[in-house]
């Protein structure tokens, strides 16, 4: 019998239904994503793209508490290290998406930072490298909105490292939580963009632990992930071709990650989400619930 994880609270969120944005005729409504992520065992989610599941507090709850739900996090875009002037463009997105978030008795927010490719397109619209003076606007602007965030609706934002955006990679992750304020900000570790851009997840959870806030659950395709690196494939077209694969069929291996987080003594959310947009509608089901088979096989 594996040791349970009674740390660790799992849930999946409409990522692993193929969800991308807010509207979009390749992904599945709404109401059939919260009756199958509960089919398939899971009692937490994620709220995905502002606008795709109802913005209504009072229609949200009702929709997720008959269906035994509840929701552990909202998700933001930013793009902060282009300094104070796109300070009130970003807190208009960010109050809208927290105000839901706290509507819904949840107590994270998970920020993305922005990508240096366009997300439709794929083509390069910025320098995959910061300058100084771009580094210190980044972490100078997540620690204020850290501080706002927290003050105004009593959220803790977790800092998201993702492939194609200037926090990705082991370097720039350690380089980020060096220069922030663990007060104000911490990470959403998620296991398969940090294996994605060459990161070991135990080393970083046993090196950084007080910094772990949150867990996202991914894995890569080992060989498609190597295709991907030798012809610089984008993230997205990487994603269509099934770079991110069902666990446990590649790597990291979970039960270590889960094991490590586990040891950091501390209530952790971990979020399945597994990247398949755009995806066949009737896929994600049994994926999900065979994955929420094997996590319980690890204990959580």
């Amino acid at each position: 019998m594996t040791n349970p994880l009674d740390r660790i609270r799992v849930g999946s969120a409409p990522d692993s239904w193929g969800v991308w944005f807010p509207d979009d005729p390749l992904q599945v409504p709404w109401e059939r994503f919260l009756n199958e992520v509960s089919e398939a065992g899971y009692s937490w989610i994620e709220l995905g793209p502002y606008g795709y599941l109802p913005t209504d507090p009072a229609k949200l709850t009702d929709e997720v508490n008959k269906r035994d739900l509840k929701v552990s996090a909202g998700t933001v875009f930013t793009a902060l290290h282009r300094g104070p002037e796109v300070w009130e463009s970003t807190w208009e997105h960010v109050s809208q998406v927290a105000e839901l978030t706290r509507a819904m008795g949840a107590g994270h927010l998970v920020v993305i930072p922005s990508f240096w490719r366009d997300d439709k397109t794929a083509e390069l619209i910025e320098p995959p490298e910061l300058t100084v003076r771009q580094w210190a606007n980044l972490t100078k602007g997540m620690e204020r909105l850290g501080h706002e965030v927290k003050e105004r609706f009593g959220l803790d934002i977790v800092v998201h490292p993702h492939a194609d955006t200037h926090i990705d990679t082991e370097e720039h992750v350690e380089r980020f939580l060096d220069s922030t304020d663990s007060a104000l900000v911490n990470l959403c570790l998620d296991t398969g963009h940090y294996a994605y851009c060459g990161g070991d997840n135990v080393k970083l959870i046993e090196t950084y632990g007080e910094r772990i806030g949150y867990l996202h659950l991914k894995q890569v395709d080992p060989d498609i992930l190597a295709d991907v690196v030798k012809n610089e494939v984008p993230f997205g077209p990487a994603v269509a071709r099934g770079v991110m694969c069902e666990p446990p069929a590649g790597v990291p291996e979970l039960g270590p990650v889960l094991t490590a987080a586990q040891n950091l003594g501390v209530d952790l959310f971990a979020i399945v989400e597994q990247d398949m947009y755009p995806c066949e509608p009737d896929k994600p089901l049994p994926i999900a619930t065979r994955t929420r088979k094997f996590l319980r096989s690890c204990g959580a």
